[in-house]
C-alpha cells in the first residue's frame, strides 16, 4: 500500500488528540507524507482517528463511500473500533507504512424513512438503527418484515437494527448475542420487549427490512450511530439494508478479536492448550 496522503481526524475539543495530531503532522512529514487535519478527501491513502469510538462513527459514512482505509487510536473508553493504544500508534503507523497490515471490511447498514408515497436521503450507520420510544410512559409496538415476510409484532420500548460491528455497543446492553464482524448478518433486537419470548433475531446481509408502528404513538425517534435522525410516526415506514459500501478498517495484526473481547469486557480465565482444528 502506498502512502501519500493522510487525514488525521481528531476528537472534538479535546487538547490531547489536536495535540498528537501535531505531533503526527511532522511524523509523517519526515517520511516524506502529506497530510491534514479534520479533512477527508477521496486522494487520500488513510484515515487516522484520535478519539474514541463516536469519533469514529462519526466519519465512517464517508470513509466508506470514499473507500479510505480507517485506523483508530483509543483516547476514549472502550474502544472497540479504535483499538490501537496510544502508546502503540508510531509502532502500528510504521508497520502499515511496512504493508504489515489487515484490512477489514466491516458491513454497515443504510436506512431510510417513507412517508407520503416518498422516501427521504438514506443515513448510514456503522453500528446500529434505531426506533425508541418519545416518552418515559410509552411502549412502542413495532410490525415487522423481512423481505416483506412478516417476522412479529415487537411490544417494547423500541427496536435495535445492528452490524456485527454494532453488536458489542447498544444490542449488547439489550441483552443481544455478540457477533464475529467476518460475519454478513444483522441483527434485530428488541429493547426492554414487553413480552419474554421476544427475543433477537440474526438474519442475512442481504435481506431487506421494514417496520412500522403498529398504532398512532407521540414521537417515536429513529436514531442512526447515536445521531437523532427522524421523528416516526404511525403512517411512515423504515427500511433497513445493508449498505453496498463496507468500511475498510484497519485492525492491528498483533490483536485477535477475542482478545480485545476479553479486555474490553473483562473477561477472566486462564488459556491452556489448544486443540487443532483439522480443515
Amino acid at each position: 500500500m502506498n502512502i501519500r496522503k493522510v487525514g488525521i481526524i481528531c476528537r472534538k475539543d479535546s487538547p490531547a488528540a489536536l495535540a498528537m495530531s501535531r505531533e503526527l503532522l511532522s511524523w509523517l512529514g519526515e517520511r516524506g507524507i502529506g497530510a491534514e487535519v479534520d479533512t477527508l478527501a477521496d486522494d487520500m491513502d488513510l484515515l487516522i482517528i484520535l478519539g474514541g469510538d463516536g469519533t469514529l462513527l462519526h466519519v465512517a459514512d464517508q470513509a466508506s463511500r470514499l473507500r479510505v482505509p480507517v485506523v483508530g487510536v483509543n483516547l476514549g473508553d472502550l474502544g472497540f473500533l479504535t483499538e490501537v493504544a496510544v502508546s502503540e500508534r508510531y509502532e502500528v503507523l510504521e508497520g502499515i507504512l511496512a504493508g504489515e497490515m489487515v484490512i477489514e471490511e466491516r458491513l454497515m447498514l443504510k436506512a431510510r424513512i417513507h412517508r407520503g408515497g416518498e422516501a427521504v436521503a438514506w443515513r448510514y450507520a456503522l453500528n446500529d438503527v434505531v426506533i425508541s420510544k418519545g416518552s418515559v410512559d410509552q411502549l412502542l409496538q413495532l410490525s415487522t418484515w423481512a423481505d416483506q415476510k412478516y417476522i412479529t409484532t415487537y411490544r417494547a420500548d423500541g427496536l435495535i437494527f445492528s452490524t456485527p460491528t454494532g453488536s458489542t455497543a447498544y444490542n449488547l446492553s439489550a441483552g443481544g448475542p455478540i457477533v464475529n464482524p467476518a460475519l454478513q448478518s444483522i441483527l434485530v433486537t428488541p429493547i426492554c420487549p414487553f413480552m419474554l419470548e421476544s427475543r433477537p433475531v440474526l438474519l442475512p446481509a442481504a435481506v431487506c427490512l421494514t417496520t412500522k408502528l403498529a398504532e398512532q404513538v407521540n414521537k417515536a425517534k429513529v436514531i442512526v450511530d447515536g445521531q437523532p435522525a427522524w421523528e416516526m410516526s404511525a403512517s411512515e415506514t423504515l427500511e433497513v439494508v445493508a449498505s453496498e459500501r463496507p468500511l475498510r478498517l484497519i485492525c492491528s495484526p498483533q490483536k485477535d478479536y477475542f482478545e480485545i473481547l476479553r479486555n474490553k469486557l473483562n473477561w477472566g480465565g486462564k488459556a491452556g492448550g489448544a486443540g487443532k482444528c483439522k480443515r
